[in-house]
């Protein structure tokens, strides 16, 4: 499957899960993870560093990044509580310009490097599959919880 099919088919697919009602939505698939809306929350956030990462792969030369602490985002932000409706549309909005960007630079680009703080060198190709199989990843939990008895 290209990057593109793939980035297109995990977003219809979350999508559907920002519409969930509230028993669903504090779902979790195991003791002490996160719920459904936590993890919703938490792809909305994730998307916008990303995009963030490949935007400066894109536009400089090299640049170092700095990773970002999942859990102090969600104890600070409040995901439990964080409005679903913000994050669906930061989600969309966010997905569509990685799409817009991984149609045009994917193959031109992709080899440009950065620095991460955490993982060290990666290339622009790694950052857009990453979103792909990061939101794959977390599409996985949110079933779990949702078909766990």
């Amino acid at each position: 499957m290209n990057i593109i099919t793939f980035l297109e088919e995990t977003k219809h697919q979350t999508l559907t899960y920002f519409e969930l009602s509230e028993s669903d939505l504090i779902k979790t698939y195991g003791e002490g993870k996160w719920n459904v809306q936590q993890i919703l929350v938490h792809l909305a956030d994730a998307e916008s560093v990303l995009y963030d990462r490949i935007r400066r792969v894109i536009s400089e030369p090299r640049p170092v990044i700095w990773g970002f602490d999942q859990d102090a985002w969600e104890a600070n932000l409040e995901y439990q509580t964080y409005p679903l409706e913000l994050s669906k549309n930061l989600y969309l909005a966010v997905r569509e310009n990685i799409i817009f960007l991984a149609e045009k630079y994917y193959e031109s680009h992709g080899a440009n490097e950065f620095v991460h703080s955490q993982t060290g060198v990666r290339t622009l190709k790694d950052e857009f599959d990453k979103v792909a199989h990061h939101n794959l990843h977390h599409l996985r939990q949110i079933e779990m919880a949702l078909n766990k008895v």
